[in-house]
């Protein structure tokens, strides 16, 4: 892999570590050029990928993604930061701008400073790039007030060929997509990325595996619901190696190393091999994600950018990484609309179950798989205080996990919603005061995705009740997303 120097700038004022834990920082850079700043092949980028070609994209960080792995050895965290999120730039030129700019503005800056040192193309490609990923290192720890030990990059071809190496790769749709191709124009930028999929589980190849995780528009949340895509790729790549038996063979993982290490960059001081058998954790599928919120959208400059409260991020991520008492928060723009019921009032954000309060809707299953499936989890339901109701076999062209309630039912439902990754949906058709769960997929959720405030929720880093941008995408399965 290619290793880079840019994490010894980033350190040198760095927030200070308080314990021995490891903060990973992922880089997805969205660029159309390889590590000597040539165009990918036009056939490739255009026709295969459909990723438009090497004159846009520029070098924005559409994925931010920080792995908190804790010292004590628990549960991994892992916090996404949306690419929008307007934020107070360092190592950039120290203006406000959308995270995923600082990388770009730095290495623009870099490359003018080397312009006139008689460096070939592709040194000042590197060069340049260094300066990129320092400021976007500088940045989040910055904006998140943590440290960053580690950090991995990898642009478009290099997501591409870490998908080839592993193909097929199986996703879950909540619901189908169609994202249709529009060419661009002189006037119209064009856009979509030609992904095709229904709901439920679909096995990708690596090119509509790209498409999954770029797709931003016919989304509710668009680049909000991408994030979250990207979320559960990574957990389903790391469920399909550690179902291979890769993750426990040195030797395997040399072999994938060497196919990806091309177009991967990541610290001199890291040995990932190593890391990967020190970290069992992070690897065995015990990986929680979680989007941190915004506050909501504004226009600067003619372009639309998510506002935030630099104040609340640092304090999530206080409790989440360091175990501090939660803070009492506002409200936070919905990552979906609510499909309530008129005049059922959604519960405050910021109000937080007492540890007494259990859930009192009535939850009927309906499993693919069959009765016996839904009996076994209305049991595992009840030992989490939610009371049992009717089972029964669900329809087998039945394609996604689903949880829909009745009137009164909308805050018990959104708790379940969040144990299996899915959204609640008001259904007039649902008694009042009951919740309908229509397991659709033979997998078990996390066994720390408890109903908030239910007996057994002790994990103090656990994301439970706050103002998280969506549900939590837990790993160690194939997570349904939209």
């Amino acid at each position: 892999m290619i290793k880079s120097t840019a994490l010894s700038e980033a350190r040198k004022n760095a927030p200070p570590h308080l314990d021995k834990s490891v903060n990973l920082l992922l880089i997805g850079l969205d660029s159309r050029k390889d590590m000597d700043g040539n165009d990918l092949p036009r056939q490739f980028v255009e026709d295969e990928l459909h990723a438009g070609s090497s004159e846009i994209g520029g070098y924005n960080t559409n994925a931010l993604i920080v792995l908190h792995i804790p010292a004590n050895g628990g549960k991994v965290t892992a916090l996404s930061v949306p690419r929008d999120d307007y934020v107070q730039t360092v190592g950039a030129d120290g203006k406000m701008h959308k995270i995923k700019e600082a990388y770009g503005i730095a290495k623009e800056a870099a490359e003018q400073k080397l312009a006139g040192k008689g460096l070939s193309k592709a040194a000042l490609e590197r060069q340049s790039r260094e300066a990129g990923r320092s400021a976007t290192i500088r940045t989040v720890q910055s904006f998140l007030d943590v440290p960053i030990d580690h950090f991995a990059e990898v642009n478009l071809i290099g997501f591409y060929d870490i998908a080839k190496a592993v193909e097929p790769v199986q996703v879950c749709l909540n619901h189908p997509v169609d994202d249709p191709i529009i060419a661009r124009t002189a006037t119209h930028e064009g856009g979509g990325t030609g992904l095709k999929l229904p709901a439920g589980i679909s096995s990708l190849d690596a090119a509509q595996a790209l498409s999954f995780v770029r797709q931003r528009h016919h989304l509710t949340n668009g680049d909000l619901d991408r994030t979250h895509r990207q979320q559960a790729f990574l957990s389903s790549v790391e469920y399909r190696l550690k179902q291979q038996g890769i993750l426990n063979d040195l030797g395997q993982m040399q072999k994938l190393f060497a196919v990806v290490k091309k177009d991967v960059v990541i610290d001199n001081e890291w040995n990932i091999l190593d890391f990967a058998q020190q970290a069992p954790n992070l690897t065995g599928g015990n990986v929680e994600f979680n989007t941190l919120p915004i506050s909501g959208f504004k226009t600067v400059g003619g372009q639309e950018v998510n506002t935030v409260n630099p104040d609340l991020i640092r304090k999530i991520v206080r409790q989440l990484f360091k175990h501090e008492p939660a803070p009492a928060v506002p409200a936070v723009v919905p990552v979906a609309p609510s499909g309530d019921a008129p005049g059922d009032p959604a519960p405050s954000p910021s109000a937080t179950p007492t540890p007494s309060a259990t859930p009192k809707a009535v939850v009927d299953i309906n499993a693919v798989a069959g009765a016996g499936a839904a009996a076994n989890e209305s049991r595992a339901l009840a030992e989490l205080g939610y009371q049992t109701g009717r089972i029964g076999d669900a329809p087998a062209r039945t394609r996604a996990t689903a949880v829909g309630y009745g009137a009164g039912a909308k805050a018990e439902a959104q708790r379940l919603a969040a144990r299996y990754g899915v959204n609640a949906v008001f259904s007039s058709g649902i008694p009042a005061g009951r919740v309908l769960l229509t397991l659709a997929v033979s997998r078990t959720p996390s066994p720390t995705a408890v109903p908030s405030g239910a007996p057994g929720e002790t994990s103090a880093d656990s994301a439970a009740g706050l103002p998280m941008q969506g549900p939590a995408v837990k790993a160690g399965g194939i997570p349904c997303v939209d």
